[in-house]
């Protein structure tokens, strides 16, 4: 993230130095992308600052309170403080100004005040900074620090001009300020960073803009990037845009302000809710308002009365703006909601009929292929069974006749004692019902391979049936068989298999009793067996 914004404020920079008013800027989009990514690493450039901030701390701590270099250390504190935090900018200020005092180091002293009332005017504090101002003799200065006295009453006569609320008052204050600055342009060396910054203050305030221009286009080429000069430089520029009316210039170079505000952790500043005034007066609250609440929360972190009064009435107007707009959209949504609400159960009155009809014919299909199977199953059993039952009858018409024979034979041969033991034995009855058990376990198999195994799975593991050497099917499962061809009715089951009624009872009951199932849907899950 850090190297996009690098990425673009280069590309920026690049097309800025030496150019005039004309230059091609980006759309808003871009530059308030980058703001916004600013805005979100935000943290990340806090971090530097205390960072160095956190290694300045230390280095005091092992300094003696004494030696000059604990007055070098406390200054280079108040230069990371001036625009972080005033009330630890002001203190640092008052260890060196009391340290000066205490070695008698009058120059030290007086540049100490003259810091001291600059800051102070700047965060409000008018009295303060005009009692430290009435402190310094002005005969005794040096022209290094002249200069700046001189710059310290014109800032403040203007600062008190511009936020009193008497008439009287506040011509007077802006004429001491003129005064001041007269005074300043005489003594300030052309070589001084201030001396254009005044020229180009002195032709905006005169209507000359385009000559101001071209006074903040050397100001610019002459400054680094990432610098607070440079964050100054593109504030005056923006603002000279705004008053020859090319608002998207003065958004622009805004942008480019706070940008690096925001990459240096400058707390204190004001391209951010200028920008978002701006942003307001275009309508476009949803920007206007993320930037002036970042900037307030920047504003409250400096901790300046004056500051905090600049943004307020912008923050109270744009939050009030915001919220209302907040409150249509919040409607728009209640609206929408209830519409999409009523869909939504149109919609869910829809999916519960297709579902249930979905459902019904789902039903009906799985009778429907229930029935095709069960009717495919029949004529399969029905096909197997006849097939057996016409072999069977063919045979039983063989036996009968080559019996028939033998009888004859018998009985002509006058053998009639043997023809009465063959006819009083049973062997041939139990051969023949032997053969006709074998046949219908071996059709039945035929049909019902896993038979045996799937109507054990339906009983209780010690009570599953174990067929002997050689059998296919026992009377258990020969019942059960029968009842899965359809043939649940005891007295044919009896008649079939020879035994009475009674018993095919007692052999029905006692499988179930052995079954892991419902007594009652045993029979069920027996012909659901395939």
């Amino acid at each position: 993230m850090k190297v996009k914004l690098l990425i673009f404020l280069g590309l920026v920079l690049v097309g800025i130095h030496g150019m005039s008013a004309s230059v091609d800027i980006p759309a808003m989009d871009r530059w308030s992308a980058a703001l916004d990514e600013a805005i979100g690493a935000h943290q990340e450039y806090v971090a530097l600052r205390e960072a160095r901030i956190e290694a300045l701390r230390q280095q005091l701590l092992q300094t003696d309170m004494e030696a000059s270099e604990y007055f070098r250390l406390n200054g280079e504190m108040f230069q990371e403080y001036k625009a972080y935090i005033c009330d630890s900018a002001l203190l640092y200020l008052g260890r060196n100004l009391r340290w000066a005092q205490r070695h008698g180091e009058q120059e030290a002293v007086d540049e100490t005040r003259i810091r001291r009332a600059h800051l102070m005017s700047s965060a409000g504090m008018y009295k303060e900074a005009s009692e430290d101002l009435e402190q310094i003799n002005p005969s005794g200065l040096s022209s290094r620090l002249l200069p700046d006295y001189y710059e310290n009453y014109r800032h403040l006569y203007g600062e008190l001009g511009a936020y009193t609320q008497d008439a009287f008052r506040r011509n007077r204050y802006y004429g001491l300020s003129a005064a001041y600055e007269d005074s300043l342009m005489q003594v300030l060396s052309p070589a001084s960073a201030l001396y254009p910054e005044r020229r180009e203050m002195q032709a905006a305030a005169a209507g000359r803009l385009e000559e101001a221009l071209k006074i903040n286009d050397d100001r610019l080429a002459s400054v680094r990037p990432d610098t607070p000069e440079y964050a100054l430089v593109t504030y005056h520029r923006s603002l000279l845009y705004h008053r020859l009316g090319d608002l998207e210039k003065a958004k622009y170079y805004l942008a480019l302000s706070a940008l690096t505000d925001i990459r240096l952790a400058i707390t204190d500043h004001a391209s951010l809710w200028t920008l978002a005034q701006l942003l307001y007066e275009e309508g476009d609250i949803e920007r206007a308002y993320r930037y002036i609440r970042f900037s307030w929360n920047e504003t409250n972190h400096y901790n300046a009365r004056s500051r905090s009064l600049q943004t307020a009435g912008i923050l109270s107007l744009i939050d009030l703006t915001y919220q209302a707009m907040q409150e249509k959209q919040n409607e728009r949504l209640r609206f929408y909601l209830w519409m999409i609400s009523i869909l939504s159960l149109l919609l869910v009155v829809a999916v519960v009929w297709i579902y249930r009809q979905m459902k019904h014919l789902s039903v009906a299909r799985a009778h429907l292929e229930q029935a095709n199977e069960q009717l495919q199953m029949s004529n399969h059993i029905k096909e197997e069974y006849i097939g057996r039952f016409l072999k069977l009858c063919s045979t039983y018409i063989d036996r009968l006749d080559a019996y028939r024979r033998m009888v004859n034979k018998k009985l002509t041969g006058g053998q009639m004692e043997e023809l009465l033991k063959m006819v009083r034995s049973r062997d041939v009855l139990d051969t023949d019902l032997k053969e006709l058990y074998g046949n219908f376990d071996t059709a039945f198999l035929h049909l019902f391979p896993d038979f045996v195994g799937k109507f054990n799975e339906l009983l209780q593991p010690e009570e599953r049936i174990i067929l002997r050497k050689g059998e296919l099917l026992n009377t258990e499962l020969r019942i059960f068989a029968l009842i899965r061809l359809g043939i649940d009715d005891s007295s044919q089951i009896a008649e079939f298999l020879r035994y009475s009624v009674n018993t095919i009872y007692n052999y029905r009951a006692k499988v179930k009793n052995k079954a892991c199932v419902s007594r009652d849907d045993f029979e069920t899950c027996v012909m659901k067996i395939r």
